[in-house]
């Protein structure tokens, strides 16, 4: 794998005893991370549900497993928003959010091109930014992740929602002590060094009603439809006995990514840290190594299709086109009473839909738009595959005035400020299906 280039040194370039923590605005909020380790490839790496950067250090375990990442990687960490060092009380995060943090810590250390490291929850935003921005990512590596949180007949490993309430009681009943680490890190239970550090280490990243509400968000989000368009070299790590996510879980991510390569490693340690962390480092260490470039022919796109009744004229177009540009949107097809545009990110699509409602409703225009994501091609200007044949056919499915959604569009941008009503389901032939749709409103 290349090197990383055109990084400017950091403080953190060697491993010292308490590494300078930095912060980086992003959308408003302060984004905590630290820089450590001087090796040819940046590697950012993004634990699961809650962490606190500097009281990591105070684990023997964990600082080693960190030290032997930064031994053969620059290795990029970050507190996500609601936790640890970052801005707490930042409302209830979406999956994009926090990939946009991401994003703008790699921005502040100028790392051109990454390897996104995601562990537990943490793998979802790390698969949707491999997925999403595959010129920045020059690799991807997953231990313990899932693509789901919640049961379903086709993901039979996710909690149920009774599960899920017990989990959620049991964190308001024992936070502050070293909650469930016979299931976090069995091999460390007896280790009171470890379980003393454990309870400090999560009161330090959050506190109760947050720990509960990040828990219950980290359960809900759903990645199963973007594992397709994950197109860099992946690999993924799973522990036998891994009693938070199942083996099942890391061998469904493996059959749906496109050329991964799956090791299942024994124990029962979920964290990274835990028992036989020197042979998970090793596997990370060698795949690095090997892993060939990434192409980018493909990337995950957000797809708007919106359909204009009520004119005749076409300055709404024209208009429309100029606000595009400025929303970061791309039109990909000009039509007769339509436009169809493309979005990095689908809170960006949602928010621009509702906005030309709003605008064009006071001059008279009925508008009609679906949003929908997924792997698009592009070759010589051109875009191409199911997601616009999918938008387009949730459009046709929009009566006036409505916002349409797929499922894919709704697990991703789980939100407090949006709501998702089901409308009915989408069949195309070629194209497997039924797609669930939802009309969207706001709170």
């Amino acid at each position: 794998m290349a090197a990383a280039a055109g990084r400017p040194p950091e403080d953190g370039g060697s491993f010292d005893a308490r590494p300078q923590t930095r912060y980086v605005k992003s959308d408003g909020v302060n984004i905590a991370y630290k820089v450590t380790g001087d090796g040819p490839v940046d590697l950012v790496y993004v634990q699961g549900w809650v962490s606190n950067l500097d009281y990591a250090w105070d684990s023997p375990r964990l600082s080693g497993v960190l030290h032997r990442l930064g031994s053969f990687c620059r290795l990029i960490r970050i507190d996500k928003r609601g936790t640890g060092l970052s801005d707490r009380g930042t409302g209830f995060p979406t999956l994009e959010q926090r990939m946009q943090d991401v994003r703008a810590v790699l921005d502040a250390v100028g790392s051109k091109k990454t390897v996104p490291f995601g562990s537990s929850e943490g793998g979802v935003m790390c698969m949707l930014f491999a997925a999403s921005y595959p010129e920045r990512t020059a690799a991807l590596i997953l231990h313990g992740a899932y693509a789901r949180g919640l049961w379903s007949p086709d993901y039979p490993w996710g909690r149920t929602r009774e599960e899920l309430e017990e989990e959620l009681l049991a964190i308001e009943r024992e936070w502050g002590r070293p909650l469930d680490l016979s299931r976090a890190a069995p091999s460390l239970i007896d280790n009171m060094v470890e379980r003393e550090w454990f309870a400090g280490y999560l009161r330090n990243s959050a506190s109760p009603t947050d720990a509960i509400s990040l828990w219950r968000w980290s359960v809900e989000i759903d990645a199963c439809d973007i594992l397709p368009a994950i197109r860099v070299p992946t690999l993924i790590t799973q522990r036998t006995g891994d009693r938070w996510v199942k083996a099942e879980e890391g061998r469904y991510l493996a059959s749906r990514i496109p050329g991964a390569i799956y090791v299942e490693l024994p124990g029962d340690d979920h964290i990274i840290w835990g028992a036989d962390s020197d042979r998970l480092m090793d596997d990370i260490q060698r795949f690095l190594v090997s892993a060939p470039p990434a192409p980018t022919e493909s990337a995950l796109l957000t797809v708007l299709h919106l359909d204009v009744q009520g004119s005749s004229s076409k300055d709404w177009q024209d208009d429309t086109v100029r606000q595009l540009r400025v929303a970061d949107g791309e039109v990909i097809d000009l039509q007769e009473s339509g436009i169809v545009a493309a979005f990095r990110q689908p809170s960006q699509a949602i928010t621009f839909a509702f906005d030309l409602r709003g605008r064009l409703d006071h001059i008279g225009l009925d508008v009609r738009a679906a949003i929908h994501i997924g792997e698009c091609e592009r070759k010589g200007g051109l875009y191409a595959g199911p997601v616009l044949r999918l938008a387009a056919g949730f459009a046709d499915c929009a009566g006036p005035g409505d916002i349409i959604a797929s499922r894919t569009v709704r697990d991703l941008v789980i939100s407090t400020n949006l709501f998702f009503d089901l409308r009915g389901k989408l069949d195309l032939p070629g194209i497997p299906g039924p797609w669930p749709y939802f009309s969207i409103g706001q709170r």
